[in-house]
Order: structure tokens, then C-alpha cells, then sequence
């Protein structure tokens, strides 16, 4: 949702052209305020241990619905950080290594995911976000029902092609 008032000077924001994008700008003579509307932020992980493969359901969550561990980076964060950290507080991990599977835009949440696979160690310890998990072997993986999350199913697809192209 854009914002209805410039938050330098509480004037009205209006739709003004910028570069070819109509954008939310403030209305004032005296203020050069324009909303650019970036994106967020966002880590997701997809959680290796050993050869299986953790899957979480947020604890708000319908039942039976699974995806990547994600989170949001912190100020100040790197997303590597970012995405050890939601490892460790909500399945009580510790990342070993990290391998980057690609960046992915969630346009409805005006969010970019930056995906990676999280090798980690230890016996997963659910935190307060995390209703169950699902630890599966990359054949169970590769035909997991994601059911509507489409952009999981999509970072899924890209590891296990690159999984696959790989000597």
C-alpha cells in the first residue's frame, strides 16, 4: 500500500512521472520527497542436513502447508547473515555453509527473496514461528506439494536443476 502523505513534510502525496514510472511524489513546491517504493528485503533457506531436507510451516499457517525457512534482513544485516540467523532461532541450527540458489521478486509483497541452500548441523529445535517441520531426501523434495506457493515450488525447481547440470 503507498502512502497517502509525504512523511518530510505531511503534504499530500500525487502521481507523478519519474523516468518512464508513475510514482507517489509529494505535492509540495518546496519538497523533493518521492516515494520509490523499493522492495524489502527477504532471505529464504532451503535447510540440508546431512542428505535430507528441511520444510516449515509457519505456526500461522494451514495445516499441511510447508516452504522454505525465510525471514526478514535485519538493518545492518547481509542476507548470508540474515538467513544463519533465522536458521538458529527457529530451528535451532547452526549453518555450516551456504550456497546462493538465485533472488526471486514477490511482487504482491513488494519483497525481493534472496534464496539460498543453508547446510547446517544439529537436531532441528522448533522456535515460536514454527508449527512442524518435514525433513525429506531430494526425491521427496523434487515432488513435494507446495500447494499455492508457487514461488517456493519455483526456487525448488531452480536448485534441483542446477543440482542436476552440475559434473
Amino acid at each position: 500500500m503507498e502512502p497517502k502523505f509525504c512523511p518530510l513534510c505531511r503534504s499530500e502525496l500525487r502521481a507523478r512521472a519519474f523516468d518512464g514510472t508513475v510514482r507517489a511524489a509529494c505535492s509540495a513546491t518546496d519538497c523533493s520527497f518521492v516515494h520509490w517504493n523499493n522492495p524489502v528485503p527477504v532471505v529464504a533457506g532451503l535447510v540440508r542436513l546431512g542428505e535430507r531436507y528441511v520444510l516449515a510451516r509457519g505456526a500461522r499457517w494451514p495445516a499441511g502447508l510447508f516452504s522454505l525457512l525465510t525471514g526478514f534482513v535485519e538493518r545492518g544485516e547481509s542476507p548470508a547473515a540474515a538467513i544463519a540467523r533465522e536458521v538458529r532461532e527457529e530451528l535451532g541450527l547452526a549453518t555450516q555453509e551456504l550456497d546462493f540458489i538465485g533472488h526471486f521478486p514477490l511482487g504482491e509483497l513488494n519483497q525481493l527473496l534472496i534464496a539460498y541452500t543453508v547446510h547446517a548441523e544439529g537436531a532441528p529445535v522448533l522456535g515460536t514461528e514454527i508449527a512442524a517441520i518435514e525433513i525429506v531426501s531430494a526425491a521427496e523434495l523434487a515432488c513435494f506439494d507446495f500447494g499455492p506457493l508457487e514461488l517456493t515450488r519455483s526456487i525448488v525447481a531452480q536448485w534441483l536443476e542446477r543440482c542436476r547440470a552440475a559434473p
